[in-house]
């Protein structure tokens, strides 16, 4: 059984923090996700073999890591220093269903497009949840070479106003070009880990 990549939307935000705790930024902070709505080929129905969403990571890892990067007004990745995933799977599908998709191929062109992230010291975080139109979804984010490096952990809350549709998926990938502004709690800086 094969089914093609059925996308209905594409969105994309990007916000740049200037200011934080009333001190403006040296370097201002961009983060864009980059959103993809996509039919659900399962809604409704268990599928033990999920490999057609699985194979739908690869596309869609170029295809957001590009939207991404666009939204950052970048073309390249070399700016990147954050970033995650996150998926929202609508209300007749199941969450297994997205997590097919966000894990097992979404990765590798995601971390090719921001500069070949390090897979052995991080992973890619990520969330998943069941919703409907509307709902939102906190992003997790951290460094791109080590989820260890605590100045970069953070989120990105997103919602796309009329998706999911209950047969539909939510896929999102989130960049930055810094960690939290004014970051001082003690830990694993990211020079330490260059």
């Amino acid at each position: 059984m094969t089914e093609e990549l059925n996308i209905r939307k594409l969105y994309t935000v990007m916000d740049e923090v200037l200011t934080e705790g009333e001190r403006i930024l040296e370097t201002p902070i961009k983060r864009a996700v980059a959103i993809a709505v996509i039919k659900n080929p399962f809604a409704g129905r268990y599928q033990e073999d999920l490999s057609i969403l699985s194979n739908y990571g690869e596309p869609l890892g170029e295809l957001l890591s590009a939207n991404a990067l666009k939204g950052l007004g970048i073309s390249d990745g070399s700016e990147v220093e954050s970033y995650g995933k996150a998926v929202i799977v609508g209300l007749k599908g199941e969450i297994e269903h997205g997590h097919a998709i966000i894990h097992p191929k979404i990765g590798a062109p995601f971390r090719s497009a921001i500069g070949g992230a390090d897979k052995a010291r991080a992973v890619i975080p990520s969330t998943g949840k069941i919703g409907a139109p509307g709902t939102s979804i906190d992003v997790p984010v951290h460094y791109k070479d080590s989820e260890w490096v605590v100045t970069h952990a953070d989120t990105i809350t997103v919602m796309v106003p009329d998706a999911p549709f209950e047969d539909e998926i939510l896929v999102a990938l989130a960049v930055t070009t810094g960690g939290r502004p004014h970051a001082r709690v003690p830990g694993l800086q990211k020079e330490a880990v260059l």
